[in-house]
């Protein structure tokens, strides 16, 4: 035979059952509460464009502002449409992102192997970082029509430069990333006879994560800099081509629309950049203001 229900029983199972509902309502009060934030972030983000938009479609719709200098955002849109429609859009672009894809590659990761290495090591640090900070300081337009005289104005010069760009920030904050790691990890890792390659993988990169990641984001934001440069000094393709004609024709609603299209790329990869360091950087128990 069952054991007959008690009132405790009864006054358990009730509690038990509150409980449950208390935490159902937590728990759905804190995925409206997270919507609701993402919400209103989106929104005050989104506050400055929008009321500066409304400002210039209304100045140019009413003449208050020139419509040949800053044609309406109306017109923008349109033009932006049917240079899709026609695919002269999409043809310049692919053709920039993949400048600025393969000179980042190549002088991002040249500038990550270099920073760490040179982290790692005094020796190389005494050799290779007075002549790396010396060329650091070099501004990238000055070299520019040297670029030009010895690779000519095709490609090579192009993702040269961009390479270039790109290299210095991952350079120095993985330099500074590598000497920020706490020196007793060091001695853990001699202890536990980590070899170079465990070392460099378990113990190195982890700590200096932050800073590479802040190389990273810094290091795209120049690539896409020089792109720009790059290609408004002598192309014949790309975005910063597509902006140098229209200028030359006075088509300023399509150098608005190269303008924009730089500064989405631009963002889209900051943005995705900052969701992996979210993820990788998940650990961080760091001040979100």
């Amino acid at each position: 035979m069952s054991a007959p229900i008690t009132t405790g029983d009864l006054v358990r199972t009730r509690e038990s059952s509150e409980k449950k509902r208390q935490n159902e309502r937590v728990q759905k009060s804190g995925g409206q509460s997270v919507k609701w934030r993402h919400s209103r972030k989106v929104i005050l983000g989104s506050l400055i464009p929008v009321v500066v938009l409304a400002i210039w479609q209304l100045g140019s719709v009413n003449l208050w502002i020139d419509p040949m200098m800053f044609p309406a955002p109306s017109k923008i849109v349109a033009t932006f449409l049917e240079l899709i429609r026609s695919g002269e859009l999409w043809y310049h672009l692919q053709i920039s992102i993949l400048r600025a894809l393969v000179g980042f590659l190549i002088g991002g990761g040249l500038g990550l192997g270099f920073g760490l290495f040179v982290g790692m090591s005094k020796h190389a640090e005494d050799v290779l970082d007075p002549t790396v900070q010396m060329l650091r300081t070099i501004p990238l337009l000055a070299i520019t029509p040297l670029f030009i005289l010895w690779f000519g104005f095709g490609e090579l010069s192009k993702i040269l430069l961009i390479a270039m760009g790109a290299f210095f920030p991952l350079y120095v904050n993985s330099f500074l990333g590598v000497r920020n790691v706490d020196s007793r990890l060091f001695d853990v890792a001699r202890v536990l006879e980590f070899s170079q390659l465990n070392q460099m993988v378990r113990l190195v990169l982890p700590a200096a994560m932050p800073n590479v990641l802040l190389g990273l984001r810094l290091s795209i934001s120049v690539a896409w800099l020089v792109l720009v440069v790059a290609e408004l000094m002598g192309s014949d393709q790309g975005v910063g081509y597509l902006i140098q004609d229209a200028r030359s024709f006075m088509r300023t609603e399509v150098v608005f629309i190269g303008i924009f299209l730089f500064a989405a790329v631009g963002k889209l990869t900051d943005s995705l950049v900052r969701i992996l360091e979210k993820r990788l950087l998940s650990w961080q128990d760091s001040y979100k203001g």
